[in-house]
């Protein structure tokens, strides 16, 4: 009771237990984003032979591969990482970027996940304070970092992160949602917005198809889209696309101006939707209320 009546009256305390908490969560999610993919593959394989095999017959079990089996290691050489070379960011610096065994380059992204996670999550901290709404941004703002980092890679937004969170943001509206716009929203408002955010990707993208022949959007952008109406209604939905569009578009010409993208090659649309929704959601007078008349 002392550490929740400290949390609660002490907002530079509770700011600097979200940094730490985001710094740990964020090390996880480098797990999520690296692994989760390859699990789904790795069951649609498996999915697909049980379907191929013979009947009465079963085909032979994978190892086991998911968030918390094996563990960590490095690509290069195998070598195990350990607890001390997991603190993130600061084991990074100490190793100066480099495996301790091999001396094989780390990946920037790793830090780069862990700073963005505890940066974002003492954003979260600081704006609402020891309160239900800090709670549902900071699982939302975590979810949100691992479904852009696994677009970035793979351009597949998958349904176990994005319907969970569209199912988050409903059933908030629902237990701690008000009428007065605030965030959560109310029940009607985030199902209003869960159902509109799906049918207005999923109109644009099949408009498209039929003018275009190609593909627009992806399916998991239209869910994405759905949880983040279903957590701040329907009238964020046009703020979070247009600043998500305009996103995608000064930084799709900028990398195609450099020659690092292909004209034709798409680009993955989840990571600006995630950080435009991220902002709308958090800091909606700073990004909706000066110029849509229907911000909260």
């Amino acid at each position: 009771m002392e550490i929740i009546e400290l949390l609660r009256e002490s907002a530079g305390t509770f700011v600097a237990v979200c940094v730490a908490l985001g710094l740990v969560v964020g090390s996880f999610l480098n797990v999520v984003i690296h692994r989760l993919p390859k699990m789904l593959k790795a069951r649609w394989r498996a999915d697909c032979e049980l379907l191929d095999a013979p009947a009465g017959t079963e085909p032979a079990p994978s190892p086991r591969y998911d968030l918390a089996y094996p563990l960590s290691s490095c690509p290069i050489c195998s070598g195990k990482i350990g607890v001390r070379d997991n603190v993130p960011v600061i084991s990074y610096l100490l190793l100066k970027g480099r495996c301790r065994h091999c001396k094989s380059p780390i990946s920037v992204r790793y830090p780069a996940v862990e700073l963005l996670t505890g940066t974002a999550s003492g954003l979260i901290g600081w704006h609402f304070g020891f309160s239900v709404e800090a709670l549902a941004g900071l699982v939302m703002t975590w979810y949100l970092i691992a479904l852009g980092g696994i677009d970035l890679d793979t351009q597949y937004l998958p349904d176990e992160l994005t319907l969970p969170l569209m199912w988050m943001g409903l059933l908030l509206a629902v237990v701690f949602g008000h009428s007065t716009g605030a965030f959560p929203v109310s029940p009607s408002e985030a199902i209003i917005g869960a159902a509109a955010g799906y049918l207005s990707l999923w109109t644009v993208h099949h408009g498209f198809r039929l003018l275009t022949g190609r593909e627009g959007f992806g399916y998991g952008d239209f869910k994405l889209l759905a949880a983040l109406g279903a957590f701040g209604g329907w009238s964020v939905l046009l703020p979070i696309i247009l600043l998500s569009a305009l996103a995608g578009s000064v930084i799709g010409i900028g990398l195609i101006a450099m020659g690092r993208h292909g004209r034709r090659e798409p680009i993955p649309y989840g990571p600006f939707l995630a950080i435009a929704g991220w902002l709308v959601l958090v800091y909606p007078h700073e990004t909706v209320a000066s110029w849509w008349p229907f911000g909260h």
